[in-house]
């Protein structure tokens, strides 16, 4: 299977331009392609991830992806999907954005022999003469067509309107692409659907600047069954980098999956196959359940690494038991199909003597303050009285509530401080 088809059956495609001849040109092994990252932040988030493994894809199938890092259009700014005018960034602030950029799409793609390219717009953008630029490249562009296109539309259209600054980002991811084709024999762009007309703009250049053909594949914006943007929570959103979004968190946020996005983000964001993936759709109950914990596996193996998804995994297992998940559900998956002995060994724990826990026992709040899930006696006894403490997953309600030898079972006890900190207490002696 072509890998556009591939990436049409996974759900990745919204838009190509010209299909019939993007099919034949990705047929030879070889090709390059590209997709741009905005360094407004150090870090990217799950929103990101469709574009990600769209070039892992591309990988796989033999082609060469580059991940283009906007430094020059970063100090512009891409009006598409935005209704006010983006934060002006300094040069410092993107270096480190980019620094950021660059780690996270290590894990995800290989750039080692030339099997893929980092590059940074910065390096040719930055020194283009403002006289020359126009003249070679503005006078291909009308600006009756520029305005027509939704992401200019849409800022023309809101009250702080469109600056001068972001009319020219068009032109200047336009000229990215003619660049590339032309430095490093790259045809093909791809994006999300709000980049539809910056991505057509650049396959134009191309044509009227170096007599090419080039190729356009937009993806669709992603949104949950409850109608949520992907990666956006309650508490914002979901980051690839592990000092914001932990390795855990990263998998609770696959595992909270609604049931009826199951199959469609395993089929974009894992790399199981479809004939497995489309064995989902009948599923409900516990097994439902099960293909969520391959899910968050999956996609935490691919962002962290395996390690790290086996850690996740131990730590959802202790907290919220084992799950037996049949050989048979995702047989491609590496998740562990039983409990090895080992789910625990990921929770932190603290050992006291037995004697703590004799007669009265010991006030709940005293030992969340020494477990060290709260700060202090008084913090213990405020987290207690607005429900977030938990005692072997039963919420306290008194915050001088004994614990004594009768609350552990098998000489130990779960202690819980809000969703997500939870530390075991060992009976020694």
């Amino acid at each position: 299977m072509n890998v556009v088809e591939s990436l049409r059956d996974r759900g990745f495609v919204d838009n190509t331009t010209h299909e019939e001849e993007l099919i034949s040109y990705l047929s030879t092994p070889g090709r390059r392609c590209y997709i741009g990252f905005d360094p407004t932040g150090s870090s990217l988030h799950v929103g990101h991830l469709v574009t990600v493994m769209a070039l892992c894809h591309m990988q796989r199938s033999g082609h060469c992806p580059i991940a283009l890092v906007g430094g020059g259009t970063g100090m512009i700014g891409d009006p598409s999907g935005k209704t006010e005018m983006r934060k002006m960034l300094t040069t410092e602030t993107i270096e480190e954005n980019k620094a950021g950029l660059r780690s996270q799409l290590s894990r995800f793609l290989d750039f080692s022999d030339e099997k893929a390219f980092l590059l940074d717009n910065a390096d040719w953008l930055t020194g283009l003469e403002y006289i020359p630029f126009l003249r070679e490249v503005g006078r291909h562009f009308s600006v009756n067509r520029m305005i027509k296109a939704e992401s200019y539309r849409a800022r023309i259209d809101s009250d702080e309107g469109l600056s001068f600054i972001e009319f020219n980002y068009m032109l200047l991811q336009a000229y990215d692409f003619y660049e590339l084709s032309r430095t490093h024999n790259c045809y093909l762009q791809m994006g999300g659907s709000d980049q539809w007309g910056n991505i057509v703009a650049g396959v134009e250049l191309v044509r009227r600047k170096a007599g090419e053909t080039a190729f356009g594949i937009t993806f669709p914006l992603i949104m949950t069954a409850a109608g949520i943007k992907m990666g956006k929570t309650h508490k914002g959103a979901v980051w690839l980098d592990p000092e914001r979004t932990s390795p855990y968190d990263y998998y609770q946020f696959w595992v909270n999956t609604d049931d009826a996005d199951v199959e469609r983000f395993l089929a974009l964001f894992t790399f199981l196959p479809m004939e497995e993936v489309r064995q989902v759709a009948g599923l409900s109950g516990a097994d439902l359940n099960n293909a969520k914990a391959v899910l968050a596996f999956e996609a935490t193996a691919l962002c962290h690494g395996r390690e790290a998804a086996l850690e996740a995994y131990k730590s959802a297992a202790a907290m919220f038991g084992v799950k037996k998940i049949d050989a048979s559900l995702l047989a491609s998956s590496g998740i562990p199909r039983g409990d090895d002995g080992s789910a625990l060994d990921a929770v932190p724990s603290l050992e006291l003597e037995a004697s703590t826990f004799e007669g009265e026992g010991m006030p709940a709040f005293k030992l969340f303050a020494q477990a060290g899930l709260a700060q202090s006696g008084g913090a213990a006894r405020k987290l207690i009285q607005q429900g977030g403490a938990y005692v072997n997953g039963e919420r306290l309600s008194v915050f001088d509530r004994p614990i004594t030898r009768a609350d552990f079972e098998g000489g130990e006890i779960l202690l819980r401080a809000g969703k997500k900190r939870y530390l075991r207490v060992v009976m020694a002696g």
